[in-house]
């Protein structure tokens, strides 16, 4: 199964789990920018503290709209464009929660972060514990709970901001509540879907391997195909955050949602598919979650592989699918992501908009 980067070994272990059981001009001086008019993005990183509902603690980096200068900084494999530590401006259009694929973690899709947040949001990328680049210890867990901790992970850092005395005045709110979105890739295409109301059922992983398995042969070859028992039960809780009125899932894992839990949910949805992505096939995977979900957005992104969401990383990261920075000839992943800087805010702006 393909959700990000993550050792084979660890693979098998989630997997022998689950098939077992991403016109007005501001008047200088006297009145302050709105957060739409926001030049450039301000970033911190916060932690989320372990606590009586959150057993593990949740680093977080913060993208937000500032008037202060941005200035290129390395991060590992990533480069950032960022003011560090800038005041944020008084007001921002919503939050966003960023939730990266497995074993990947919140830089991984930085420059979309930073679109957004140059558009006036507030974007709070999460590192999702027990499932990051340097924490594999989901996979050690009972079976499940990849999929029940992954939402809830993400509903604890929304829980946090809209508490948070700096944080909670600044998000724009409505009739129906804080405007809350969330973006995923791969496993974190999952979560936002889960989020929406996706509900998952284990059953269905090795009913598709034992008939299309040779379609989706990188999916049901971690384990898909397994001869174990399942679990006495696979229908799992759903893991819906009411307060999250949009989503977009790229390159989602899907094949496990059931099509009556995709058809319920009723709020905006943006699935972005990857034509080549051989590790979630499409027809599989973002399709039926594109086909299930009424009135979901779909874009299948012509040549692309998996990781073309991502911000290429500075240097080669090797997973199941080969260098995450590399893309198939012909492909121009920046291409993309210039076009995905400027339709996610859009996605949100429209979807807050005709609430």
């Amino acid at each position: 199964m393909k959700f990000s980067l993550v050792p084979a070994t660890r693979l098998r272990l989630l997997c022998s789990c689950l098939w077992s059981c991403l016109g007005l001009l501001a008047l200088p001086v006297l009145v302050a920018p709105a957060a739409a008019d926001a030049a450039e993005a301000g970033w911190r990183q916060i932690t989320i503290p372990v606590s009586a509902t959150n057993p593990a603690a949740i680093p977080v980096a913060l993208y937000y709209p500032t008037q202060t200068l941005a200035r290129a900084i390395p991060m590992g494999p990533s480069t950032l464009r960022v003011a560090i530590g800038a005041p944020p401006d008084p007001k921002v259009k919503g939050l966003i929660i960023v939730s990266h694929g497995t074993g990947g973690s919140e830089l991984g899709h930085t420059s979309l972060a930073e679109a957004l947040a140059r558009h006036g949001y507030l974007v709070a990328a999460l590192r999702h514990p027990g499932d990051n680049w340097e924490d594999h210890s989901i996979w050690q867990q009972p079976p499940g709970t990849f999929f029940t901790e992954r939402p809830r992970q993400a509903s604890r850092v929304i829980d946090a901001l809209l508490a948070d005395p700096e944080w909670k005045d600044k998000i724009a709110t409505d009739v129906q509540g804080p405007r809350i979105g969330a973006v995923g890739h791969s496993a974190g295409g999952y979560t936002v879907i889960a989020l929406a109301g996706g509900q998952v059922e284990l059953s269905r992983i090795g009913a598709h391997c034992k008939t299309d398995s040779k379609d989706d042969p990188s999916f049901c070859s971690m384990g898909g195909d397994s001869k174990s028992p399942p679990p006495a039960t696979t229908l799992l809780p759903l893991a819906t955050d009411p307060r999250v009125r949009a989503v977009v899932a790229m390159a989602p894992a899907g094949v496990f949602f059931t099509a009556a839990s995709l058809a319920a949910i009723k709020i905006p949805t943006a699935v972005y598919a990857a034509e080549r992505d051989r590790w979630l096939v499409p027809r599989f995977h973002a399709e039926w979650v594109a086909q299930n979900v009424p009135h979901a957005e779909f874009h299948m992104i012509p040549n692309a592989w998996h990781f073309a969401f991502m911000d290429r990383p500075g240097t080669p990261i090797q997973t199941l699918d080969g260098d995450a920075a590399a893309d198939p000839p012909g492909f121009d992943r920046e291409v993309l992501l210039t076009q995905l800087r400027k339709d996610l805010p859009a996605f949100f702006d429209k979807a807050f908009a005709q609430e």
